[in-house]
């Protein structure tokens, strides 16, 4: 099963607005939020809570790409977003995350029994390529009891 897979079949989120994972690495994940009117806002494109919960599981998706092999002694939780709508975002959307540390210095910080905390960094564009929104998610690996 693809990260992609996995996340639809567990975060009901994703499948209700029908996310489609179009790349899932430790280095980068691309996920995309079909053209749906019933997401529309009230000036026709998708809403802002449509592409929030677009780019922050494009952030889980790098995170489990990126920890996967972590999960049997660490769980991932979101510590905080922030998302900044830059410019009307009309039609599909996509979302590119890019982890913001090294992995080998979040597993140390595993290893060495802490609470890691890493950014991951996600754009939203249309299809034409403009940026429409910028949003950072901080993440924790929190270690099982």
């Amino acid at each position: 099963m693809t990260v992609g897979e996995m996340l639809v079949a567990t975060v009901p989120m994703a499948r209700t607005l029908n996310l489609e994972f179009l790349e899932t690495t430790p280095e980068r994940a691309v996920v995309r939020l079909p053209d749906q009117a019933e997401y529309h806002n009230h000036v026709g494109g998708p809403h802002a809570g449509a592409m929030f919960t677009l780019a922050e599981s494009a952030s889980g998706a790098i995170v489990i790409a990126a920890f996967g092999d972590q999960m049997s002694r660490a769980v991932p939780l979101a510590v905080k977003a922030e998302i900044g709508y830059k410019k009307l975002a009309m039609g599909e959307v996509t979302a590119t995350a890019t982890l913001g540390r090294p992995i080998a210095d979040v597993v140390a910080q595993l290893d060495a029994g802490e609470r890691p905390e890493f950014p991951v960094a996600i754009e939203i564009r249309r299809a034409d390529g403009a940026v429409t929104g910028e949003m950072t998610v901080v993440w924790t690996l929190r270690p099982n009891s």
